[in-house]
């Protein structure tokens, strides 16, 4: 299984245009398209047939998943001041 990093940002039009930015993980399924998933977003998860389709996909999930954390009167966490960084081990 491969794994796609993207990073993805978001402009909230509806929160006086703020901008957040997330890392987005894609998942290469064994039977075709990939499953996306949003780290600083706990269960926020897509997919699509194709790479592209997947991140507009996201994006989409992203801005209801923010809609709904702003009218809940929650934090917005986003990948802003993350570092990211890839390890290689042998098992």
């Amino acid at each position: 299984m491969s794994i796609v990093h993207y990073q993805l940002s978001i402009i909230l039009y509806f929160c006086g245009m703020e901008t957040h930015t997330y890392k987005l993980l894609l998942n290469k399924e064994p039977e075709g398209g990939y499953t996306v998933r949003v780290p600083s977003l706990p269960g926020c998860v897509t997919c699509g047939d194709n790479v592209e389709e997947a991140i507009e996909h996201a994006k989409e999930a992203i801005e209801l998943f923010l809609e709904c954390l702003i009218e809940d009167g929650e934090p917005i966490p986003d990948d802003q001041n993350t570092l990211e960084y890839s390890i290689t081990v042998t098992a």
